[in-house]
């Protein structure tokens, strides 16, 4: 897949890590119709799932060293906040009560530790090659995935999420904003992410 990824993306065979990680990071943002790493190489588009699927399976063949872990996180999101870090359109697809979502993103062992990888906007901030990136929504309850990843994270939204709420708030983050977001900060972790408990209704406010 590394090398359909770097061609597609035209990059020269032997690209760098920081540069495959850009790579996917640009592709826009937006659902594609096989939502899977291969649809979304397929149509140059995808969301948290199908961009950090299809980087993970990238790292894997090229950076095995870099143990690249899909991780999901459970979060509320707030009106206040979806307008925030994603724009008016975003906002306005959130209802006042909020909404619960999984959201995917990526870490990999770097420069001796684990640090994250999220490129799931095109607008957000590139890797700067050491640190970890902010990732693209609110704290939450984060999950590292098993072998079988898209099964885990259907449970997780199975569990947490109502799709008549959560699916218009999806199609709403493909709305560019008139302005760039803020991206939400973080505090990169010092190790591969746990499963911790579920959070109050109450704990999130982006």
């Amino acid at each position: 897949m590394i090398d359909e990824l770097t061609a597609r993306a035209g990059l020269p065979p032997d690209a760098t890590l920081a540069e495959v990680i850009e790579a996917v990071r640009s592709m826009p943002y937006g659902r594609p119709a096989e939502r899977s790493a291969r649809g979304a190489l397929a149509e140059w588009r995808g969301t948290c799932s199908s961009k950090h699927a299809l980087l993970a399976a990238a790292l894997a063949e090229r950076w095995p060293e870099t143990e690249p872990q899909l991780v999901h996180r459970v979060y509320r999101c707030t009106p206040a906040g979806a307008e925030r870090a994603f724009g008016p359109a975003a906002a306005a697809a959130v209802p006042a009560a909020g909404l619960w979502d999984v959201h995917r993103y990526l870490t990999i062992r770097h420069g001796g530790e684990r640090v994250v990888i999220d490129v799931t906007f095109p607008t957000g901030p590139s890797w700067d090659g050491a640190g970890s990136m902010p990732i693209a929504c609110a704290d939450g309850t984060d999950h590292p995935a098993g072998s079988d990843p898209d099964t885990d994270k259907r449970a997780l939204e199975a569990a947490h999420c109502d799709p008549a709420v959560r699916e218009p708030f999806i199609a709403a983050l493909a709305t560019p904003p008139a302005t760039p977001p803020v991206t939400p900060p973080i505090a990169p972790p010092d190790s591969a992410p746990t499963s911790t408990p579920a959070p109050s209704i109450n704990s999130f406010t982006i």
